[in-house]
């Protein structure tokens, strides 16, 4: 049932990232709903559910764009895994370490993309520190929301129901 959930998500990041991207100016989002996504299953899930949810996702991406499959894969698989690690080993259920989180997976995952295509010689990156910095806050603003709201439903739902039993 888990992968199930995982997959649905990753296809609604998938589906809402390349439907967004066009209303952008240049079509570039500043935010990687699939980077949320994955760093979100692997925070919740544990490691090994944000390394297969990574590694799906970041190979949809690629075989979805022009550049190199399995760059992305790599790259969003190995944020996964490590997302995943440190939900493990620290506790991220406060605001704080989530935004960090959020914006050090954002970090890592532009590390490998661009250093895996500068390392095969396939591109140049000019200075992308601010897109990188920029993208990391978006991502993080995002995956605050998207973890607030997803926390809060159960709690709707149970006072939904208690409501409805103290009317009858």
């Amino acid at each position: 049932m888990r992968t199930v959930g995982v997959l649905i998500a990753v296809g609604l990041a998938i589906a809402l990232q390349t439907t967004l991207a066009r209303f952008v100016v240049g079509g570039s989002a500043a935010i990687d709903l699939v980077l949320v996504v994955v760093v979100y299953v692997a925070l919740t899930m544990g490691p090994v559910t944000g390394m297969f949810a990574g590694s799906l996702a970041g190979l949809v991406q690629d075989a979805l764009s022009s550049g190199v499959i399995g760059i992305g894969g790599l790259a969003k698989s190995l944020v996964g895994f490590l997302a995943g690690l440190i939900g493990q080993q620290f506790i991220v259920t406060a605001a704080l370490p989530r935004l960090l989180m959020f914006m050090a997976a954002t970090a890592v995952h532009a590390v490998v993309f661009m250093g895996l295509y500068v390392l095969l010689g396939l591109r140049t990156f000019s200075s992308p520190y601010a897109a990188v910095l920029s993208q990391a806050l978006g991502n993080a603003v995002v995956g605050m929301v998207a973890f607030t709201i997803i926390e809060s439903v159960p709690g709707m739902m149970e006072r939904r129901k208690v409501s409805r039993r103290a009317k009858k």
